[in-house]
């Protein structure tokens, strides 16, 4: 179910997500779509040519709700601490951030797909899942 969403203005190929404190200088993107530490994750997006679509999901409480595109190509599937139980969804100069309670502070199971991975990205999904429901 979309329990969020925010269209972000990049300047530079990246956008963060994950807890709420600074990202670490150790989090490289380099060559590839994502990359990830314990807190954060690192997407490779389409820069200064639009706003980049971000939507933030958790599981449907119904078949009905919407949910995340299927056809979009995961990039990140993995634990993610959040240690005041908000992420963040940034640009890398934090000009730009949106910040969403997902649960009280702890570590969630976050999948993180794009529209096209690498330099194109438009388009991103996130489902945050609470391992403890």
């Amino acid at each position: 179910m979309q329990i969020a969403g925010v269209d972000i203005y990049v300047n530079h190929p990246v956008l963060h997500l994950g807890a709420t404190d600074w990202v670490p200088l150790s989090l490289a993107l380099d060559t590839t779509p994502a990359a990830s530490c314990d807190t954060h994750v690192a997407v490779r997006v389409r820069p200064q040519r639009g706003l980049i679509k971000v939507r933030l999901f958790t599981p449907p409480d119904y078949p009905q709700a919407e949910g995340p595109d299927p056809e979009f190509a995961t990039v990140f599937d993995g634990p993610l601490l959040l240690p005041d139980g908000r992420i963040a969804v940034g640009d890398v100069e934090q000009l730009t951030r949106f910040v969403y309670r997902v649960g009280d502070r702890g570590q969630f199971n976050v999948r993180v797909a794009v529209n096209t991975p690498g330099p194109d990205a438009s388009a991103i999904d996130i489902v945050v899942t609470n391992p403890s429901n």
